[in-house]
């Protein structure tokens, strides 16, 4: 059965990923489905003051205060509009929550480990230093996100 996103061809072991498909100023990126705590709409966040500009403030989530970042402003792109919709991803990181705000959810997709690859030169730096790898999907790439790595803040303050 093919599902959109392979050749058809299974994959022999039947060993695969499953993904949340995620978009951001146009590059379709997969976060691993285990990581994703939670998907939410928009929510009413309140600012921090002092913080990176990549903080967009905190959110109260079922009673607990999650990091809102912004990964438009984190990874050095583009910052989205006033009035452009937003939805955000709950991933955990060091046994804390964060909200990364992107600019819109996909679906769960599932994917054959033979077909993930190293991540190309040819990819944006900026994504180059937080994903693990590719996949090459029929029109477009799929640049999957680590977590760990897209969260250290030593790292990224470094840079």
């Amino acid at each position: 059965m093919s599902d959109g996103y392979t050749d058809g061809v299974a994959d022999v072991d039947g060993s695969s990923r499953e993904f949340v498909t995620i978009n951001l100023a146009g590059q379709l990126l997969g976060i691993p489905v285990l990581d994703v705590h939670d998907v939410l709409n928009a929510q009413k966040m309140t600012k921090i003051p002092l913080a990176p500009p990549s903080v967009a403030g905190v959110l109260n989530l079922r009673g607990r205060i999650v990091t809102a970042i912004d990964l438009r402003v984190h990874l050095g792109f583009a910052p989205r509009g006033e009035d452009d919709t937003f939805m955000s991803v709950v991933v955990e990181h060091k046994g804390e929550p964060y909200s990364l705000l992107i600019d819109s959810v996909g679906e769960v997709v599932s994917l054959p480990d033979d077909d993930y690859e190293k991540s190309p030169v040819t990819l944006d730096d900026r994504l180059r230093a937080v994903c693990g790898g590719v996949y090459r999907l029929e029109k477009e790439l799929l640049v999957v996100l680590e977590v760990d790595t897209l969260l250290d803040f030593d790292i990224s303050d470094a840079a």
